[in-house]
């Protein structure tokens, strides 16, 4: 269980923080970008929430699910490396992504096929999951340079879930626009 009774410890005001293991680095850390990065996407998930919890409430039920796992793919990024192995540690798991593959392919099965690719746009509630799904893909792009690094592992499933995550938050957003019938689309050329 987390307990915080202190909010500040001023321990970061020398622009350091602490991972899982306690070995301190700089707040601009890449594996502290990447977990920072998906506190932004959770955020945004927050948002789109405020207008799903009564209009979709199957889907606001997946997007409550994702904001529990993305603290958990969280806890997974701020082990560095010599605590990889540890017993009890927190990591996604494959079932979480199979889970995510399983609700994409429900949502998907409702939705108007594709004619043209999606604007950003449409309900309240499809335009914060437009926002969420840009801001995860950019957490996938520093969870993908962070695991490139020799030393810096990033577990298979953590990267399989925040790419599935991306594609989620796609067919979320067109689900929330009227299970696709008003999404805005694109058409090349349109302001010529």
């Amino acid at each position: 269980m987390v307990v915080l009774n202190k909010i500040y410890t001023r321990t970061g005001d020398d622009g350091t923080t602490a991972l899982g293991s306690g070995r301190r680095v700089a707040k601009y850390d890449l594996r502290v970008e990447c977990y920072g990065t998906l506190d932004e996407t959770n955020a945004a998930i927050g948002l789109a929430r405020l207008h799903t919890r009564q209009s979709l409430p199957v889907l606001d039920a997946m997007l409550a699910r994702i904001q529990n796992d993305l603290f958990d793919l969280g806890a997974d990024l701020c082990f560095p490396d010599e605590t990889r192995d540890a017993r009890g540690r927190l990591q996604v798991t494959d079932a979480q992504v199979e889970r995510i593959e399983s609700e994409i392919d429900t949502l998907n099965g409702e939705l108007q096929p594709l004619r043209s690719f999606v604007l950003p746009g449409g309900t309240p509630a499809a335009s914060f999951l437009h926002l969420a799904r840009t801001v995860s893909r950019r957490a996938e792009r520093l969870m993908v340079a962070l695991a490139s690094r020799p030393d810096e592992p990033v577990g298979d499933a953590a990267l399989r879930y925040i790419n599935r995550l991306s594609d989620f938050l796609f067919v979320a957003a067109r689900f929330a626009n009227n299970k696709g019938k008003a999404d805005v689309t694109w058409v090349p050329g349109k302001n010529r």
